[in-house]
């Protein structure tokens, strides 16, 4: 399918790799400029949280029927430590890591269906899907 494509993320540069791949992603799939920001802000957000939590993991793009509606699917995955309290992690000001504790919740709220598995030692999967405008 046109447009997949996987990110593997390490560090700081791969963040700024995966973003632009989301971004090129959602232009190409005539998203508004709106939605293309809040695509690249959302892969940011789960990016960083794979350098700092799992130290590695990867980020994968890909266009899916999702709810009767295509979408451009976006998974991040890692095998960190995992998220012991999902309900938790996703509330805003909760962090871990002494950061502002607004990164699952942010890309959540910026993108059209959220969802997040995880467990301790088991790694965490972020999917997160942006509806493709029916006209695009």
């Amino acid at each position: 399918m046109a447009g997949e494509r996987t990110v593997e993320v390490h560090d700081v540069d791969d963040i700024v790799t995966a973003r632009r791949a989301g971004h090129a992603l959602a232009v190409e799939l005539g998203l508004s400029l709106t939605d293309v920001t809040m695509v690249a802000t959302a892969i940011s957000e789960v990016a960083r949280n794979i350098t700092a939590y799992a130290s590695r993991g990867d980020i994968s793009f890909a266009v899916e029927d999702c709810e009767g509606r295509k979408a451009l699917m976006i998974e991040a995955r890692d095998d960190g430590p995992g998220i012991a309290d999902i309900g938790l992690a996703m509330e805003d000001g909760y962090s871990t890591g002494g950061g502002l504790g607004l990164g699952l919740p942010g890309a959540s709220r910026l993108m059209d269906r959220f969802e997040v598995r995880s467990a301790p030692e088991t790694g965490t999967l972020v999917r997160m899907w942006k509806w493709i405008p029916s006209d695009a």
